[in-house]
């Protein structure tokens, strides 16, 4: 386990280097002068030197990725050029808002999502498994945005229910009401992609030899299902869980623009289109290591669930 892991890590870092390698390198592909964008509709030549001499545009590509990387290894993403903002201090602000809805959604999508997975498995063929199989199939198919549009138009304008966005609210946890519409959006999709993962493990594990066995030497059905099938009919729903993760820490754009939830996503969205470079690699950097440590996590519990995996790589 921990030689699996030290690969693991080793090959995360190298591929967080990876991605700040990129993200710098697509950030210099930008069409256009970020320095003639930046100094407004009528630039002044001076002003333009001045924001390039800022930018040290001036300087080579690869003194600047060495800078720039030299930096990251202090936690030191540079400055913003529309704020002057430290990029590390408008990341920390940004990620509050997303971390809040990110571990929301994973608190309630991991106990709803496998419950509905085991109790479709145990009902196989009944009616109980076909009405949770079609909900699922039907509930996958209707888009983020449409689902956040419907939701927002029959229960915070129509029956006035809840609030329609977060304006005004100075933080997510002060006004729980705020966080219902956008975590029942959240939820939609994922629970029904790991409910159907986690039915069709727990449907081979239920039919295994080795449950067969703990049923013959009559060990209690509650504990066969939980303690011998449940472990190995999650091990396929890890890698759906990882990326369900990923997602949400790296900011669902869709349901912060409707709900106006200033996370992540808002903030790249706000970067690009400001052209505020650093705080676009800043946020590239963030997502890249985010996916590494999720899909490492992933990987880790995936391994002890079911050891024999190793063996067979």
């Amino acid at each position: 386990m921990l030689a699996y892991a030290a690969k693991r890590i080793g090959l995360g870092a190298v591929q967080v280097l990876a991605v700040a390698c990129l993200a710098f390198a697509l950030v210099e592909l930008l069409p256009g002068d970020a320095a003639v964008a930046l100094a407004g509709d009528q630039p002044d030549p001076a002003a333009i030197a001045r924001i390039r001499e800022q930018m040290h545009l001036d300087e080579p590509a690869l003194a600047r990725l060495r800078d720039w990387l030299g930096g990251l290894l202090t936690g030191d993403f540079g400055a913003s050029l529309v704020s002057g903002r430290p990029v590390a201090d408008l990341l920390a602000t940004a990620l509050r808002p997303t971390l809040v809805l990110a571990v929301s959604t994973l608190v309630l999508l991991l106990p709803l999502s496998i419950g509905l997975g085991v109790a479709a498995a145990r009902r196989q063929g009944r009616w109980p498994d076909r009405v949770i199989t079609t909900f699922t199939v039907g509930l996958y198919s209707v888009p983020e945005f449409a689902l956040a549009v419907l939701l927002v138009s029959v229960f915070a304008i129509g029956l006035a229910w809840l609030p329609p966005t977060a304006v005004g609210v100075p933080s997510l946890l002060a006004e729980p009401a705020v966080l219902v519409l956008p975590l029942l959006v959240l939820l939609a999709r994922p629970i029904c992609s790991i409910a159907r993962l986690v039915r069709a493990g727990m449907i081979e594990a239920l039919d295994s030899e080795y449950v067969a066995h703990a049923r013959r030497v009559g060990i209690p059905e509650r504990r066969v299902v939980l303690a011998h099938a449940l472990p190995n009919a999650i091990t396929p729903a890890t890698a759906q869980i990882a990326r369900t993760a990923d997602w949400l820490l790296g900011g669902v754009i869709v349901v912060e623009s409707v709900f106006v939830i200033p996370g992540l996503g808002t903030a790249l969205v706000d970067a690009v289109n400001a052209r505020d470079l650093p705080v676009v690699q800043g946020i590239a950097v963030v997502f890249g290591a985010t996916t590494v440590l999720v899909n490492l996590t992933a990987d880790l519990v995936a391994f002890r669930l079911a050891p024999r995996l190793e063996v067979a790589r």
